[in-house]
């Protein structure tokens, strides 16, 4: 059996598609802001914090890197639907990547940390410079810039995982190309050129990654 290729209807529906693209990559730079903030808290917790604070941060790493993102997910949208929190799709997928990129940023952050030798913030302090600021002027600079290449890769991880609030009711670029694809019966034609407009995304990712890099890190 012969199958006819019919790309009008995905045409017609193209803006529809580009306008969820926005939206995948609107919760997912979010979701990377917020990790990333949260990741880096959990790392100085870890580190520094007494045990009675520090396994709250361990808890969350650990539930993060090792059990699958879409449990994440559903914890968010029915775990918490059970005890009657009722959060809208867009707030169901934040949640879940957030929380997810938090928790690998996290142990990021803690090498990045570890790479840098102790002296670093011992001459910072004898400067006299209080922690905060060794750490906020001295150290945490030199975090990110040894960790730059893996929060690239964790961003992309993001986009690509977003596409899982389809299952939660979120219209984002999968799930709206599911939402068509239904209608249509074009299965192949549609999640052909999402598969595309996902690679696009990801490429402008990594081009604009190359240029941040170039333009902080050259000298």
């Amino acid at each position: 059996m012969e199958y006819t290729f019919q790309w009008r209807p995905v045409m017609r529906q193209l803006p529809d598609l580009l306008e969820a693209g926005f939206m995948t990559l609107q919760v997912s730079i979010l979701a990377m802001i917020l990790g990333t903030v949260i990741g880096l808290a959990l790392a100085l917790v870890r580190m520094n914090a007494p045990w009675q604070v520090r396994w709250l941060a361990t808890t969350w790493i650990e539930v993060a890197r090792n059990t699958p993102a879409l449990f994440q997910l559903f914890f968010f949208g029915f775990g918490l639907g059970a005890f009657g929190i009722n959060l809208s799709p867009f707030v169901i997928v934040l949640s879940g990547l957030t929380f997810n990129t938090a928790g690998y940023l996290a142990e990021n952050f803690r090498g990045g940390f570890q790479a840098i030798p102790d002296t670093q913030l011992k001459a910072a302090r004898s400067l006299g410079m209080s922690a905060s600021q060794s750490y906020i002027r001295i150290i945490i600079p030199q975090v990110f810039r040894i960790i730059y290449h893996p929060m690239t890769n964790q961003m992309v991880w993001v986009v690509l995982m977003s596409s899982l609030g389809m299952l939660v009711g979120f219209r984002e670029l999968t799930g709206e190309t599911q939402f068509f694809a239904s209608r249509t019966f074009r299965i192949f034609e549609y999640f052909m050129v999402t598969a595309i407009i996902y690679y696009f995304i990801v490429k402008i990712i990594l081009g604009l990654s190359k240029l941040i890099a170039w333009r902080l890190f050259r000298y």
